[in-house]
């Protein structure tokens, strides 16, 4: 693969860190250990991020953004699912703006997405509502295929000669029977935070991305936060290019009109996944919007401290947190994306550590890599939390 310079830009915020960030002797032997695991899982380039009681005390990019470019704190990547947790940040500022509630129905004559409701064919979908959704409790399952992961076999099936647009996949699928009733259990589902996309679109009048851009990241003060595009070509100012491992064989594109491509550029419809897997974003950008959505006082909150407490509060094992992958009982929360080219996480510690990675390359655990990631962390942390310095590298940025 031939790397496509990416256009200029303006300097933001990870790039104003990385000029003003030194070495640090007493962390060597961090770098040294990010540098062994890059090594090991044959990763091009990563970006860490550690925050304590919402200050950036250590933020570093390892390796390459592409085949010439140093990865910095400020070179934007795909997040994967770590987009849930900021659609779920909209959907909170929706209910904070007392335009729908966590109880509001999707369908049905007092539901957000009534215009759908002529595509239902199974009454389950009445019961549907939007907290359903954000803790994967609305019905949809993958055991036969992620829809969201697999548009061609969508558009054979259906005889289209397009890639189907939200609105006509949606009505598409609502057409199939739920697999479980709303509210009863959980599976995981791409498609139900696609729905919540379409939720805030409905409510708030506006494009999905527009309204988090000016709902969410900007109150946060974000400023790099875009959507993904499917192809090298598509790459924003200033993101990573992605890489497969060296094994990875080619496939035919998500719309069956290429032939042979990486599977992180093409693979995927990306740019479809809206706000269940397709924003681009920083480590540093990642940290200044947890910093703003934890409830810490130390950076004041885009969201109130009670919608704060409904996306962090733990109710047994089997059910998911709002946005956040999983909550704990003493306050630890995670979040984790991952598909074809890329990984992140974001842990969030009792003790008011953050520490967020994200990467450019996939690796041949696939999702469960993330895991690999939270070990690090945990080894990571137990050796030199004591050693990151005490400053706030967001102030020497503003």
């Amino acid at each position: 693969m031939v790397d496509e310079p990416a256009p200029k830009r303006v300097e933001r915020l990870g790039e104003s860190i990385t000029n003003s960030l030194s070495d640090i002797p007493e962390l060597q032997a961090m770098d040294h250990s990010i540098d062994s695991f890059m090594n090991f899982w044959a990763l091009h380039g990563v970006s860490l991020a550690v925050m304590r009681n919402d200050s950036l005390l250590y933020a570093k990019g390892y390796g390459k953004a592409d085949s010439s470019t140093p990865m910095t704190p400020g070179t934007t990547m795909r997040l994967a699912s770590v987009s849930k947790l900021l659609t779920a940040v909209g959907i909170m500022r929706l209910q904070e703006q007392g335009k729908l509630f966590l109880d509001t129905p999707v369908f049905g004559p007092y539901g957000v997405l009534g215009e759908y409701d002529s595509c239902i064919r199974d009454d389950n979908y009445y019961l549907m509502t939007v907290e359903h959704l954000l803790r994967h409790q609305g019905g949809f399952s993958t055991r036969g295929g992620d829809v969201m992961f697999n548009t061609l076999t969508f558009m054979r099936s259906h005889g289209l000669d397009e890639a189907p647009s939200a609105d006509e996949l949606v009505r598409r699928e609502l057409g199939r029977r739920l697999a479980f009733v709303p509210g009863t259990w959980q599976d995981y589902s791409n498609f139900g935070y696609l729905l919540l996309s379409l939720i805030i679109e409905k409510v708030s009048g506006m494009p999905y991305d527009e309204f988090m851009q000016e709902e969410v990241f900007l109150p946060a003060g974000c400023h790099d936060f875009r959507i993904a595009g499917n192809y090298l070509e598509d790459r924003h100012p200033g993101e990573s290019v992605y890489y497969m491992q060296p094994d990875s064989e080619p496939v035919t594109s998500y719309d069956g009109k290429r032939f042979n491509v990486e599977k992180c550029y093409g693979g995927n419809n990306v740019r479809s996944l809206m706000g269940a897997g397709a924003w681009t974003g920083s480590s540093v950008e990642l940290a200044r919007l947890v910093a703003s959505i934890d409830g810490r006082p130390w950076v004041e909150d885009i969201l109130e401290p009670s919608s704060v407490k409904q996306m962090t509060t733990w109710y047994d094992d089997d059910t998911f947190a709002l946005g956040w992958v999983d909550c704990k009982p003493d306050g630890e929360w995670t979040r984790t994306g991952s598909f074809s080219g890329t990984s992140a996480i974001i842990k969030v510690y009792p003790d008011g550590e953050c520490w967020i990675m994200v990467s450019n390359t996939s690796a041949w655990r696939g999702s469960r890599f993330t895991k690999n990631i939270a070990f690090l962390f945990k080894k990571l942390r137990g050796r030199f939390s004591a050693s990151l310095p005490s400053r706030d590298l967001f102030l020497q940025a503003d």
